[in-house]
């Protein structure tokens, strides 16, 4: 039977797996697209420098690509080295209550 509850035949299955839990993603995964973060910003700094190169006659917008590109790699490393948040759990704890197992007046039967 096929995910959505039908019946599967020969040719339309459908080999991708079935994500049945909300678990994080792999230490590899994770690595890899903070890498790929990083990449990307380290990356823009280059258009950033040589567009302050292509306009260096017009020394206030070369001055501006330039201040711009400087917190770039610092920024990077931050935002490659941060991880995902965590997930909000609701963290089921024991609740002592101040309640008796029986109250305190009994009636008393004499026979």
């Amino acid at each position: 039977m096929s995910p959505g509850g039908g019946v599967v035949k020969g040719s339309e299955r459908d080999d991708t797996p079935v994500l049945i839990t909300a678990a994080a993603p792999s230490h590899d995964d994770e690595h890899a697209a903070r890498k790929r973060k990083y990449m990307i910003m380290m990356g823009l700094r280059i258009p950033f420098l040589l567009g302050a190169l292509a306009c260096y006659q017009t020394w206030w917008l070369a001055l501006g690509l330039i201040v711009i590109s400087i917190p770039l790699p610092w920024a990077a490393v931050l935002i490659a080295n941060d991880r995902p948040p965590r997930k909000a759990e609701r963290v089921n704890r024991f609740q002592q209550s101040s309640r008796q197992i029986e109250g305190g007046n009994h009636q008393i039967i004499d026979g």
